[in-house]
Parts: structure tokens; sequence; C-alpha cells
């Protein structure tokens, strides 16, 4: 019986025991390299990533090749097949970094997954010497962002239709609806991620916990913090080497951003979901311990105790009961990532869950924004807007998310200077019914007018499911005007800024302080505009409005063999305007022609 047990045991002790078994789980430090020209097939090596909770473990790997200059020119990909509980899991999204060790050495990190319904856990390894490159590039903060693209497909040779491909970074949602991921989830899609619900113990700063340096051993879960507070988003994978300063994870890029300046999280795994499709970890964002300085082709790098500049923004929501009483109120406040192409999205996404996720909503009402964007270094921006249901297929929500979202892209997409961001605040009143009004009719008390006097006249408006409503208006005729005829223009906030926009969009070089301007200059849709409009050319030069140009300024101006982009003409030019405001969406507009004696 003894004997028995014996023989037990040593089969037991067996795999412990044999060539390039790890049992000791890797620490932070210095590390001894296996380089790729000492890679064989037949190795048995040891991947560390983690199952459960925080603890990473053992995972056995047999190296199956080396499959040359697949990864790009003179960049070879170890590969490798998996075994223990990735058997069962396959390669998941999340487990992109998990360091791979053969005989205490590091030959590299978990990167790449082949086939979708494979019953061989294969995946591809990434060389350590490939990432440590990603050491030598600077640290500091990046003038500007590339554009986000998908992780790239690697075709295998001889094996049509299967494609090596960077694993699936798993993107967390914290806080957020069903819905709203339903709605704006194939944004990310579309950028090789998995959007997922799961949870976060995040705080809205980006400060590194003070003893943070000692954070995030190899195999360890790591997420770089796109969105932190009261909601989240955070994308994950796997450390695969900390140097005790500088942490190095995925394998593969996150989003090929290059230099970027993202807070970088411990991660908790809640449960590896096992599929033959796509399999992935749930996890949960955990303390900020650092930030993210690149983001480049063979993995991430990291800072401890770095601190990432974010954007601290607040949204205030109310609900209405009649016109004036405010019957309840939230108020969030969470942090975002600063970056060109991802801000913008984000700040889209954050508003629109800020709305969707009350029991206020209600498909029937109106939503009237108003707020401000401060950027250091300019003016403050100011935001007003109101959205409301129609019968287009989309939601008033996501209009009045995709129009602030506008306004950031647009201030992001400056040429000349990246902005930094250093606060917004946003309310948002959810008034009961839709409250939008047409322009039906105007008119004038006479048709013929003298410089210097006052035109009075009314203009009627059709509300939603209410009676016409009609406002007196009255506005000032200059003195000195030639005579002849003017335009009264009656209209909405639209028809008035679709010429400065048509401006700004044909100057690819605006700088920042132009752009702010322009921003504060556009009309808010909630008041009804009235301008006297004379025949006289008006030329739109950046943020500038010239009235009144005289034809031998215009022929100096258009003088030059190329075109001036920066300018643009219209016809007419404003004399004189004034605003009435109202609680509804104004759409519409009506014109007459008046007389100067």
């Amino acid at each position: 019986m003894n004997r028995r047990l014996a023989a037990c045991f040593l089969v037991l002790l067996l795999p412990l025991l044999a060539p390039g078994a790890e049992v000791t789980r890797p620490s932070a430090g210095p590390v001894s390299i296996l380089k790729l020209d000492q890679v064989k097939a037949g190795m048995k090596a040891t991947a560390w990533t983690v199952f459960n909770g925080s603890e990473a473990e053992p995972v056995p790997i047999e190296i199956l090749g080396v499959m040359k200059n697949v990864w790009g020119p003179r960049q070879d990909i170890i590969l490798g097949k998996m075994g223990g509980k990735a058997e069962r899991t396959s390669v998941a999204a999340g487990m992109s970094g998990s360091p791979v060790y053969y005989e205490g050495k590091l030959l590299g990190a978990v990167s790449l997954r082949i086939g979708a319904f494979s019953p061989d856990a294969i995946c591809g390894i990434t060389p350590i010497e490939l990432m440590l490159e990603i050491n030598e590039f600077d640290e500091g903060r990046p003038a500007a962002a590339q554009a986000p693209t998908p992780g790239r497909q690697v075709a295998v040779p001889g094996a049509a239709g299967l494609y090596l491909t960077p694993i699936q970074n798993p993107l967390t949602f914290t806080g957020f609806s069903e819905a709203v991921l339903r709605e704006l989830g194939g944004i990310f899609d579309q950028l090789g991620a998995v959007a997922v619900q799961g949870g976060a113990t995040t705080a809205a700063s980006s400060r590194p916990a003070a003893d943070s340096g000692a954070a995030l051993r190899p195999g360890d879960a790591i997420s770089g913090v796109l969105v932190s507070g009261d909601m989240s988003i955070a994308v994950s994978g796997t450390v695969t080497h900390n140097d005790g300063k500088r942490v190095l994870a995925f394998g593969h890029p996150m989003f090929n951003l290059g230099p970027v300046e993202m807070p970088m999280a411990k991660a908790e795994v809640v449960h590896v979901l096992a599929s033959s499709f796509v399999p992935t970890k749930i996890l949960n964002a955990g303390d900020i311990v650092g930030a993210l300085r690149q983001d480049r082709h063979s993995g991430v790098m990291g800072l401890l105790g770095a601190e990432a500049t974010t954007i601290p923004v607040s949204v205030r929501v109310r609900s209405f009961a009649g016109a004036t009483a405010i019957r309840a109120e939230k108020q969030f406040h969470f942090s975002v990532f600063q970056n060109q192409k991802w801000t913008p999205q984000l700040m889209m996404f954050t508003l629109f869950n800020s709305i969707s996720g009350l029991n206020d909503f209600a498909e029937e009402s109106t939503y009237r924004l108003s707020g401000d964007i401060q950027v250091e270094g300019q003016r403050k921006i100011n935001l007003a807007n109101m959205q409301t249901a129609s019968d287009a297929p989309i939601p008033a929500p996501i209009l009045l998310a995709g129009w602030f979202g506008d306004k950031v892209n647009r201030l992001f997409n400056n040429p000349v200077k990246l902005p930094r961001v250093t606060s917004v605040n946003v309310t948002i009143d959810l008034l009961p019914e839709r409250r939008v009004a047409v322009i039906e009719n105007a008119w004038a008390e006479k048709s013929e007018v003298y410089g210097g006097e006052e035109l009075a006249g009314k203009v009627f408006l059709r509300p939603y499911r209410g009676e016409r409503i009609e406002r007196a208006f009255r506005v000032k005729v200059p003195a000195g005007i030639p005579k002849g005829p003017v335009r009264l223009l009656v209209s909405d906030a639209d028809t008035l800024n679709r010429a400065k926009s048509v401006a700004a969009g044909a100057n690819r070089m605006l700088a920042l302080p132009e752009m702010v301007s322009l921003l504060n200059q556009e009309l808010s849709n909630n008041q009804l505009y009235i301008s006297l409009l004379q025949p006289s050319v008006t030329a739109y030069y950046d943020d500038k409005t010239l009235p009144n140009v005289p034809a031998s300024v215009l022929n100096v101006i258009q003088a030059g063999r190329e075109p001036n982009r920066r300018l643009t003409l219209a016809a007419e030019s404003p004399l004189e305007q004034t605003a009435i405001p109202f609680d509804l969406v104004i759409s519409g507009s009506y014109t007459f022609i008046v007389t100067v004696k």
C-alpha cells in the first residue's frame, strides 16, 4: 500500500521536476532573458496569468516553433500551445501580456491567438526583445495623437482563412446601462476591443497610491483607465515585466496610439468566461498605481508612481415636475483621459449614459444642456443647447450627446496645438413633454422705414401639440444706412451658424484661440433671432466677421495666385440683430423685404 502511495506522489511530482517547469511565481525586478535564437520547438515553458482574484497561476506551454517575419520585417513570433486551465478557457481576452518563462528566463508575452473554434489553445508569443525596445522611446506628453487602429492580423502560411490576431482587450464598462452599450458599443468593437460590463473601484482622481512602486508583479492583471469615478471604462491585459519602475504589458498594441498619457491601475479577475468563439476575462479595475506612457506595436509601457493628467468632469442632471419646479437632482463626477481621438467619444458616451440610466428618462422629454469647458490658457467655452424627441429613429439623448461630442472633437482636432482641458461642467435639465416650435409666419408693421427708427413686428410659431405662439419684436434700423431694400430675417440658430461653420471648416490651420472664439460665437437653438441684412459682402476670416467689405479690399485679399482658403464670403452683411429667448427648440426661418427711404 505504501508503494502505491509513493508511486502516486511520484506521478504528481514529475511535472514539477520536469525541465522548464516553474513552481515559484516571478517577482518584479531584474530578470534573465531567453533570446529568440535560443528558443526551440518542444521546450516546456510556463506562462503566468490570473484566472480568479489577483494571484497569477502557472500555465504550461509547449513551444511549437518560431514563425519568421510574421509580425513584421525581421519580427518573429513564437508559437505555443497552452495547457492547464487554458485548455478549457482557450486563449482569452485579457491574457495579453502573460509572461512566458523557460527555466527561470523570460522569453516573451502571450499576445496572439489563432482561429475561433480550434480545440487547441494555440497562442502567439511576442519575444521579450521586441517589448524591451519600448523603453527606448521618450516619456514626454504627446504633442498630438495618431488615429486609433484595429489590431493587425497576420496570415498564417498554408492555413487559408486562419490569422494570428492580437488577443482582444476586454474594455470594461462600470456604471453603464446595457442600453448604452447596445447603442454605442459598436464604436469600440471597430477598435479591436471587447465591450463587457464589469466593476471598478477606481476613484475619480488619477493620483497613484503612495505605495504604488511595489505594485504589479509579472502575471498580474493591469488596466489602462479611460474613465474613472462614478462611471468607469478600463482596458485590461496582463503584466509581462516590471523592472521596479517601468512596466511592460499586453505584448501587442492597446490602441496603437504611440505616446500616451493614461492612468494605469491594478485589476482583479472575477471569472474567465470560457468560449470557443470569444473567451474573455471579466474584471474589476482597481487602484491607480501609475501612468501608461507608450502604446506601441509590441506592447505598452507604464511608469509606476507617475500621474496622468486627466479631465475632471461634473454632470448634474435635474428633472422637472412642471415649468420651474425641480423634482429631483443627481450629480456625477468622473475623470476622462486626454487624447485627440478618444476624448470626444468618451465625452459623448458618458453624457449619454448620465441621462439614460435614470428613472426620470422618458421618450417624450426635452433635454436642456448648459455648462462650460475650461481650456488652459484660453477663455471658457460656454455650452447651451436643447434637444427633444422627433420622428427620427435616433433618440434625443444620443443627439444631445453627439452635439456635445462634436464640440469637444472640434476642440481636440485643432491642428496647431493640442488643448489641455482642465475641467468640464455640465447641467442637463429633463423637461416634461416635447418642447419644439417651428417658425410659421411673421410680419412687420410697415414695409418702408427710415434710418434711425425702430421697426416693430410679430412672429408666429407652431409648437408641437399646442396653440400657436405669438411674439412681438422690435429691431433698430441703423442711422445713415444706404437707401434701398434690406432683408428682415426671422430664423433659428442653425441658419445663422451655417456661414461661420463653413468658414471654420475651410481653414485647416485654425489656431486654438480662434477655435475657442468660434465655439463661443455659436448661437443657441432655444432662441429666435431677428436679423436685418443689407446686400453687401461679409467676409468670414478665421473667427472674425468682417461686414460691408469694400470691393477694393476684396481685390487686394484675392490678388494672390492661390485662393485664400481662410476666407469665406457671404452676399449679405448684418446691420442689426436681436434675440428672443424661448424654453423651446426653435427651427425654421421666414424672410421679407423692407425698403429704407
